[in-house]
């Protein structure tokens, strides 16, 4: 768990940012979720969905279950038209199905991947199909509270940062120049990223 005083303070050093946060309130401490694979699910489950829809077809998922409890080796062994019937598309299902196969294959206990690096970290989720880098920094984020991840390609953060600070260029030179703009969030680049968020909301 991370210093809030002390990530405010550093945050709090661009006029920007301090703006921002003083609009959008300061977040309160929170630990991490150590049932990354239960995350990985509903994260892939929600993807492209509203808030609501994810809710509701996750839902529907999980009572695919006679203990609500989606245990990788039952989902393996699942039809597919089943998880149809539940709202979720081929493609999902298939997701849903790779990440059960690499829980039992390759593993997602928290103890494991909480001795990753970010990069590593990240580098190993993105080895399941169908995880991309997007989800994998959502889960290193959201999931597992690590405080310095930057999403150079979400498009919330993207436009925020486009609006707030004037930022120039295209492709790779924007992308360079939102992270040089973020150096001076290191190493809280998580929390800064939040308020950015929650400020596109209001």
């Amino acid at each position: 768990m991370i210093d809030l005083v002390l990530a405010y303070k550093v945050l709090g050093k661009d006029p920007v940012l301090k703006k921002v946060i003083k609009s959008t309130g300061k977040f309160e401490a929170s630990r991490p979720n150590p049932d990354v694979y239960f995350a990985l699910l509903q994260s892939i489950t929600s993807q492209q969905l509203s808030a609501k829809a994810g809710d509701t077809i996750f839902g529907r998922f999980l009572d695919l279950f006679p203990d609500g409890v989606p245990h990788p080796d039952k989902v393996i062994k699942m039809n597919i038209e089943k998880m149809r019937n539940a709202g979720l598309s081929y493609a999902k299902a298939g997701y849903i199905k790779n990440i059960a196969k690499f829980s039992i294959t390759n593993g997602l206990e928290y103890r494991k991947l909480n001795r990753m690096d970010d990069e590593e970290l990240m580098n190993y989720l993105i080895a399941i199909k169908g995880v991309g880098r997007w989800t994998s920094e959502m889960i290193l984020m959201f999931t597992l509270n690590r405080p310095d991840i930057l999403p150079v390609d979400d498009v919330g953060i993207r436009n925020e940062m486009k609006a707030l600070y004037d930022i120039e260029g295209e492709g790779k030179v924007f992308v360079e120049n939102m992270k040089e703009i973020a150096q001076a969030w290191q190493p809280y680049r998580t929390l800064a990223c939040r308020h950015l968020w929650r400020y596109r909301d209001s």
